[in-house]
């Protein structure tokens, strides 16, 4: 996720406040995601009214907020065990 100078128009805003006031002041500003973008008015309302003491919490916010496009391939891991059935990877011993 890229925020496109949206940081610093956050760290300049007043502090602390509430997601109202960013969404208010902020909200139609975008992100950058992996594939595509999103308003930071629309992360930002799927959590709720909410106080922020501090840019970073913001930032936290956001970046745990952003929809599925911001996080890659959906459903992807390469940490998955292997399923009943399925011949994987053999144990290694160091």
């Amino acid at each position: 996720m890229r925020l496109n100078g949206v940081d610093d128009r956050i760290e300049r805003h007043q502090f602390p406040t509430t997601s109202e006031e960013l969404i208010a002041a902020h909200g139609n500003a975008t992100v950058e995601l992996a594939d595509g973008s999103e308003r930071i008015g629309d992360v930002l309302e799927r959590f709720g009214d909410q106080t922020f003491d501090a840019p970073e919490e913001v930032f936290d916010t956001l970046r745990a907020g952003v929809c599925h496009r911001g996080v890659g391939r959906r459903f992807y891991s390469d940490r998955d065990p292997t399923t009943d059935g399925e011949n994987g990877p053999q144990p290694v011993s160091f």
